[in-house]
Order: C-alpha cells, then structure tokens, then sequence
C-alpha cells in the first residue's frame, strides 16, 4: 500500500478525529490514500460513516495497543 500522507490524531476526543481526517483529505487528490491513527473509540463507528458519506474507502482497519488505524482512499 503507497501511503500518501499520515495522520496522527491520538490523543484527540471527538469531534478532531475527524476534523483533522476531513482536513487531510481535502490536500490529497483522487486515489491517495491517508493512514490515520486515532485512540478515541468513537471514532471506530465516526470515521468509517464519515468515509462512506463522503465517497471515500477504508483499504484497511487495524486496532493495536489501544490505537486505531485506518487507511482511507480518496475517492
């Protein structure tokens, strides 16, 4: 997977997460993708519906010690 840009928002609370992953996105260009790192656990139900809202797609979710990863293509 070609990361294009990373995103580090742990330690943020709801809204940021997904503030910060709207704001990420609207740099990128079609097909990019961005690797986004959260610690809420609200963003595990946020982000996905964000994502579908807005056209994008999640490659890849991952949980680890706490912290959440995603990995969202542009669409």
């Amino acid at each position: 997977m070609n990361i294009t840009k990373t995103l580090d928002a742990k330690g943020l609370a709801c809204p940021m997460p997904i503030v910060r992953t709207k704001k990420a996105m609207d740099q990128l260009n079609t097909g990019d993708i961005l690797e986004v790192f959260v610690t809420d656990k609200g963003s595990l139900n946020d982000i996905p519906a964000w994502v579908k809202s807005g056209g994008h797609q999640i490659l890849k979710q991952t949980e680890e010690a706490d912290v959440i990863a995603f990995y969202i293509q542009k669409g």
